[in-house]
């Protein structure tokens, strides 16, 4: 709370300064650089630097085994307006059969995963100071934003294709289908309908976005986060 009440009134006090010392100004107000001086260059190479540790970190802890399905958070479950048909299932005995679909579609995330790390590199590399800016003038998930602003588009090209072939390995479809057939057995239940592929793929983003903001506000917030020298310098208030 105090740092955020600190940017108001940094960003009011300096709001008619030139747009290229603005950033440095941010960064003495809160405390940035009170004995390095650490201009404008120096913030941004440190926020890049917390976003490919944060970015580094939300893609190890999702794309392994696991990273989906152990992760409460994020596990990839049916959706909601088909949890009727998981009900009718499971009071069929075909829980079984709902507790490996779940398991395939977590599988499928976890192996699309680590193709977001290029992907990331790249948003870090064209972050201009006024994206460092805005980043630093931000919540505690204003890199996280960024982000999902910036890569959101690609990752799901990127995804579609990987998640499809792992759905194909894990027999998602068939097993989709297989649950699809069991439920329609059911006297007066309802055809449900869902495009299988992109609801995984959604669903891997939303859960590896979440991620990614859980390590920016570690870094934000936990000296033990900052990992490197940069970080600590630029990440001290």
């Amino acid at each position: 709370m105090r740092l955020r009440l600190l940017v108001v009134l940094a960003v009011f006090l300096i709001s008619c300064a030139p747009a290229s010392a603005q950033l440095e100004q941010i960064g003495k107000a809160l405390g940035l650089g009170s004995k390095t001086q650490l201009g404008d260059t120096k913030i941004a190479s440190g926020l890049k630097e917390a976003l490919k540790v944060g970015a580094e970190n939300a893609v190890k802890l999702t794309g392994k085994t696991d990273g989906y399905y152990r992760n409460e958070a994020i596990k990839i479950l049916l959706p909601k307006n088909l949890r009727t048909m998981e009900r009718g299932l499971r009071a069929v005995g075909g829980g079984q059969k709902v507790d490996e679909f779940e398991l395939s579609m977590n599988r499928a995330a976890e192996s699309a995963a680590p193709e977001a790390s290029k992907i990331f590199a790249d948003a870090i590399l064209k972050m201009t100071i006024d994206d460092a800016r805005r980043i630093l003038n931000g919540g505690d998930t204003a890199a996280t934003d960024y982000f999902k602003s910036k890569t959101t588009g690609e990752l799901t090209i990127t995804f579609r294709p990987i998640v499809k072939q792992s759905m194909d390995k894990f027999a998602v479809t068939q097993q989709w289908n297989a649950l699809v057939g069991q439920f329609r057995s059911i006297p007066f239940a309802k055809s449900p309908s869902l495009d299988i592929n992109q609801y995984v793929v959604g669903k891997a983003l939303d859960g590896l976005f979440f991620m990614l903001g859980q390590e920016e506000k570690k870094i934000r917030t936990d000296p033990t986060a900052r990992v490197t020298t940069l970080l600590k310098e630029v990440f001290t208030h």
